[in-house]
């Protein structure tokens, strides 16, 4: 199914499901809040949601609905969420994707405008990719797998999760930071990509820490490093690409809730101090460190500018290496 039909097919739903009358913010809420994830049922992203919407829900002593909508890598959630009334009712837990690498991807194509259509209410979550290879490497550093690299350009390749996933750019942010051929083989998902790496069907990849921990404590895999600006927690001894070499360098996957452009402020601000309340909570943050996440919240100002510099950093990646999306 094509980009246009499945987004079509998921707003074609009665108009009154999206009606509302003017919010009374001081009175706000009033019914039950709808929290759409888009993304499938299962996985990280869904689970995050989820605990975010339960406790949410005690803080504002509404029912948090939390809603799958997946569909053209995440645009169809989105889009569902930019075109609702503006009334703080239906929430988006945007990811990177959805708020930031999407409006590139598919120029031309989107729905919606992840800038102009969205009020970011707060930062919830970042996630760092790492970069491991075989143990049939000769590298057991990010230095000396550069060396290697740079020794016999073309010769190494990577695994991900796909093309134009966020570790696929990850991956080519860092190459071309590192000045370094090596070849993308993209795979249908983790698992396959782990498997092709664990076997030797390729030399190196780029996923999110807990897939590869249990592989590398089992001395199948090594890893080189982690994307973040500090080091995961989950895995200390392992060093950021930053200090690897790289000044300055992060690329994680980072999760925000957003709500419609022209909900009312006071609406905002409210779901702000709740949220940041769940962020901090020890059991949204033990939950996500055993994902090698991090729990982070913010203000909205800085959610929104923190978007604006995302969307400008994977704009430029994407257009360097030519990426565009059916």
């Amino acid at each position: 199914m094509n980009l246009k039909r499945a987004v079509a097919l998921c707003l074609a739903v009665p108009a009154s499901t999206f009606s509302a009358s003017t919010v009374q913010a001081q009175a706000w809420p009033e019914k039950a809040l709808r929290l759409v994830v888009p993304v499938p049922p299962g996985g990280s992203l869904d689970a995050y949601t989820r605990l975010i919407g339960q406790r949410l829900s005690d803080a504002l002593g509404q029912p948090v609905l939390v809603d799958n909508r997946p569909g053209a890598n995440g645009i169809v959630g989105a889009a569902l969420v930019a075109k609702a009334a503006p009334d703080g009712y239906t929430l988006l837990m945007g990811a990177t994707p959805t708020l930031a690498i999407n409006v590139t991807m598919y120029a031309g194509k989107m729905p919606y405008d992840p800038e102009k259509d969205f009020a970011p209410i707060s930062m919830v979550a970042k996630s760092p990719s790492a970069l491991a290879v075989h143990t049939g490497v000769p590298a057991t550093t990010l230095k000396e797998f550069i060396a290697l690299a740079k020794a016999s350009p073309g010769k190494l390749n990577y695994g991900t999760s796909g093309v134009g996933s966020g570790n696929h750019l990850m991956a080519e942010m860092f190459r071309s930071a590192a000045g370094i051929d090596i070849v993308h083989v993209p795979y249908s998902g983790g698992g396959p990509g782990l498997a092709a790496l664990v076997a030797r069907e390729v030399d190196a990849m780029v996923t999110p820490p807990p897939t590869l921990i249990p592989m590398a404590k089992a001395g199948r895999i090594r890893l080189l490093a982690v994307s973040s600006s500090r080091r995961s927690p989950a895995i200390p001894e392992v060093p950021t690409i930053a200090e690897s070499g790289f000044p300055g360098f992060e690329a994680t996957i980072w999760y925000a809730v957003v709500a419609p452009r022209g909900t009312p402020k006071a609406v905002i601000d409210r779901l702000n101090v709740a949220l940041n309340g769940v962020v901090s909570s020890a059991v949204y943050r033990d939950r996500l460190a055993a994902d090698a996440a991090v729990a982070e919240g913010s203000t909205p100002e800085a959610a929104a500018a923190f978007i604006r510099a995302e969307v400008a950093k994977w704009a430029k990646v994407i257009r360097s290496v030519g990426i565009k999306a059916d």
